[in-house]
Order: C-alpha cells, then structure tokens, then sequence
C-alpha cells in the first residue's frame, strides 16, 4: 500500500536529521524481488525517501529529486509488513535508506521477527546493524547528472554526486561484515572498464573474496521500453567478462506501475 498520503516535499542532502521518531516511508508494499540473487522472491518492500547522491536515471524519482513521504515510526512499519503473512522477506530500500538512524532499528526488529531482510544501498554509508544481504550498487560515472542529463536541467547536483558516488572505505567494510553482491547498472557498453576498475579496486583493498558471481550487471531502464534498449547489451557484457547478468523483473512484469 502506498503511504504517501499527507506527503512533504523535502529537499534531502546527506545524512538527514529530523526531530521525528519514525522513518520518512514513500511506499510499503507487497510484491516479488526483481533484482539480484533474490529475484522472484516474494517480499514486503519498505521504500524510505531522501538520499544523498541523485543520479540521473533514478527510478524511484520521489524519494531522491522531489522527496515525498509519510512519517511511519517502527512500530507502524512492523505491524504493516506483517499484515503480509506470506512474506518472510522484507527488502528496506530507497532512495538512500541508510541515511536514517531509524533504519537501523528497523533492522533489528525485522531480525529478530525473523525476517529475512535485504537492504538496497549505494554503499556510500558505513552501519552496524542486522543485515541478512546487503545488496551495493555504485554508481558509476554514466550515474553523474550533468546539465545535459540532470532532470532539472541546471546540473547543480552534478559535483556533490560526482564526489561522492563512490566510497571504497565504505564498500569494504559493507562486504566484510555482511552477505553482499556488487550490482552495477549499464547504459553502454563503455561501463565495463570502468566496472572492472572499481571491482579491482574494491579487490586489493580488501581480504574479502569477490566472486564474479558476486558482481550483477543490470540493464537502465525503468520502462519495458528503456529495457530493450540496453537488456541483451548487458548480458552480452556480462558473459564476455564471467559477471552475472541480473533482470529488473518488475519493470518485464509491470512496466513502470508504481508500487511494483
């Protein structure tokens, strides 16, 4: 169900600070995980709004540009996730969820419910909490909202999130505490090297080991449309280089239907 009645427009920057005891919720919904190791997976998706980087082609356009929500404390969102008795998974996403200190409460109570829980992040943010998969999804630079491809058309954002689009200390610390996959989005065939780099990178900086199975490349589109465009790109890419190919199974079932 969507909770964005009441909804706030919020102008969100990094780590945000609110006098409010809950969690900024733009959707709460039942649905099947479409991206990743768990696709196909039935579960319950807390979608939480703000995030501190804003890539052009975001698909969940209302919790980074133009922020909106309803304040929902844990308690709430608990009771609303287990409404959904079928679901023993619960995917906090965003946006950037783990901007919110309340998330990691969340977490915790999710945990101790026992449920499985995914957390869908840039990996730009270090936390200690109860995490079950930690689905890391740098952004790379084809992310960077330049004038000609920021939404707003005045690229303003386009130097916060060039510097901060990747953290390497927070990347590593994120895949030695928790089950992980490394999830990379294409738009051409350019991106490779540049996804190479990075999982060389993130390789010598940690002791960790990183799978090519553990690295997921996902076509960009959030339309069916968009998909065509870039889907057997990315899967050509990713046999020629050993990565897993990943689908956005929500966008093949529903297109772009909100709450999907």
């Amino acid at each position: 169900m969507p909770v964005n009645y009441d909804a706030t427009s919020v102008g969100f920057d990094s780590v945000v600070t609110e006098a409010k005891h809950g969690l900024p919720v733009n959707e709460l919904f039942y649905s099947l995980q479409g991206e990743g190791k768990l696709a196909g997976v039935p579960s319950v998706f807390v979608r939480t709004s703000g995030c501190n980087l804003r890539c052009w082609f975001c698909d969940s356009y209302h919790t980074s540009w133009e922020p909106t929500h309803a304040w929902l404390d844990v308690d709430t969102i608990i009771d609303r996730v287990t409404d959904h008795e079928q679901a023993k998974h619960v995917v906090v996403t965003g946006g950037e969820p783990l901007i919110h200190d309340k998330t990691t409460e969340l977490l915790t109570r999710l945990n101790t419910a026992g449920y499985h829980t995914t957390v869908e992040t840039n990996g730009t943010i270090q936390v200690d909490c109860d995490i079950d998969l930690v689905s890391i999804s740098p952004k790379l630079a084809n992310s960077t909202p330049s004038a000609e491809k920021d939404p707003r058309g005045d690229g303003e954002w386009a130097d916060r999130h060039e510097n901060r689009r990747v953290d390497l200390a927070s990347l590593c610390k994120m895949i030695e505490a928790y089950d992980f996959q490394l999830k990379f989005v294409v738009t051409d065939r350019q991106d490779i090297a540049e996804i190479n780099r990075l999982v060389c990178r993130v390789r010598n900086a940690t002791d960790e080991i990183i799978r090519n199975s553990d690295v997921l490349l996902m076509p960009e589109g959030a339309t069916r449309e968009q998909l065509a465009e870039t889907r057997e790109l990315t899967a050509e890419v990713a046999m020629e280089h050993g990565y897993r190919y990943t689908p956005r199974l929500h966008v093949d079932l529903w297109n772009d239907e909100p709450e999907k």
